[in-house]
């Protein structure tokens, strides 16, 4: 887990909006809300305890949202501030990759160049208190929490290392730590892209990546790409758009279609693919959502890519997100969004052109859940939605050397795997307006 970043975050595809205004109700409608009212004052004044009036006020609004689907949600000015933290890419903190272990923090390891790599944390390092406070008790993203903060703010921490008799005293000033939504090696003859997650910062960090691996490997020794999208939860829609344009030259990325049809909005593919049209071919698992899956989509129906792995999560939808009063903000579905062909994935998901199952290791087995979109409660029905629904079981191995998906696709590039959707039919491509819609 990195210091700072937001915990948890619910798989989405996100846009930002200045809001527009609302429409008025009917007068049936204020009537229904004068007795809204007239509960909450009940309840204000008579319930056995003296409530938190803020608080029933936001689980009133959350009430109504839940209503609607699972992603549509009112935050608070703290709930919306983590979530521009999450979607612009970076925060103020110190710079570490952490876990949870023996109910103390542990460090993964420090970030080059980082508040925390300067003042010599060191992987491995374990954390006992963070501005005097225990560590134990807490909840790893509590923890987190307690070092994100202000930029040029200090932070008090009590380290535990192996080989050190006593407890290393560090005071460490905040820094701006971006997030890192891509990383990228190469494995050999291939470059490995893996996109962690859709922030401010996405598409950019792929650039640089395909740059540096192409400096790395000459053009003649390169095999392709791996485009790992597994466990990417979604983020934000322009940057799908932009990351799938990279691999194309034409044709409909993805178009967004709301309640007024006049609504509807087409994203179209710009010239220059960035790997010169290298082999791609694109991992997905059940942990795989929304934008991921709109990158996925986009790439199997022009014939860009093929995409290898399990069927993935199945969320098909668009949330705007709304500033409202003190900071707050709405999060609303206002879309669905369909892949080049006209196809819904909402509680579907991806389907791979090529299956390829994760082994579970023992300790594992049973263990993760397999649910995607079409089993959350309240769930937008999707067009397409069967009794099977939508997705997979969501693991990767920690361990390049043990991911059968992985080497499954490093055999396909390198040719010591052959496979009737690898490399994808060109002439099979669904060209822009050629499709019903």
């Amino acid at each position: 887990m990195l210091v700072g970043a937001l915990m948890g975050a619910t798989a989405m595809s996100v846009v930002y909006s200045a809001g527009v205004p609302a429409q008025a109700a009917g007068t049936s409608t204020y009537k229904e809300l004068a007795i809204f009212g007239d509960v909450f004052e009940r309840v204000r004044a008579q319930y056995v305890t003296p409530p938190d009036e803020k608080k029933l006020i936001e689980a009133a609004i959350n009430g109504m949202l839940s209503s609607l689907d699972p992603h549509s949600s009112y935050m608070n000015a703290e709930e919306a501030a983590d979530m521009q933290t999450q979607t612009k890419g970076e925060f103020g903190g110190i710079g570490i990759e952490v876990t949870m272990e023996n109910e103390l923090v542990k460090v993964i390891t420090p970030i080059d160049d980082t508040p925390g790599a300067k003042a010599g944390i060191l992987a491995g390092d374990y954390i006992s208190e963070i501005n005097g406070q225990q560590v134990r008790g807490m909840k790893l993203n509590d923890a987190v929490e307690k070092m994100r903060g202000a930029i040029n703010t200090p932070i008090k921490l009590t380290i535990l290392r192996k080989g050190v008799d006593k407890p290393i005293e560090l005071t460490v000033t905040r820094e701006v730590i971006p997030i890192r939504a891509v990383k990228s090696r190469v494995d050999g003859d291939v470059g490995y892209l893996r996109v962690i997650s859709f922030t401010e910062k996405t598409f950019d960090d792929l650039q640089a990546a395909i740059v540096k691996i192409r400096k790395q490997v000459p053009d003649d020794k390169l095999k392709g790409f791996v485009l790992d999208l597994r466990l990417n939860p979604g983020g934000l829609l322009d940057q799908a758009i932009y990351v799938s344009d990279a691999f194309l030259q034409k044709g409909e990325i993805v178009s967004t279609r709301s309640r007024d049809p006049e609504d509807t909005r087409r994203f179209n593919a710009t010239p220059g693919d960035l790997t010169d049209g290298k082999p791609l071919i694109v991992l997905v698992n059940g942990g795989s959502a929304s934008a991921s899956e709109i990158v996925a989509g986009a790439l199997q129906d022009l014939k860009r890519a093929t995409v290898l792995g399990t069927r993935s999560f199945g969320k098909g939808s668009v949330q705007t997100i709304i500033p409202m009063g003190d900071k707050g903000a709405l999060r609303l579905t206002t879309a669905l969004y369909y892949t080049p062909s006209g196809k819904s994935i909402q509680g579907t998901g991806i389907h791979p052109d090529i299956t390829v199952e994760e082994p579970l290791p023992a300790d594992l087995q049973g263990k993760l859940k397999t649910e995607g979109e079409s089993a959350l409660p309240g769930h937008i029905q999707g067009q397409s939605e069967t009794e099977e629904g939508s997705g997979s079981v969501a693991y990767v191995p920690p361990d390049p050397k043990d991911d059968v998906q992985l080497n499954y696709a490093l055999d396909l590039l390198r040719g010591t795997k052959t496979d009737a959707s690898f490399p994808p039919d060109p002439t099979k491509v669904v060209l822009e307006n050629t499709k019903k819609k």
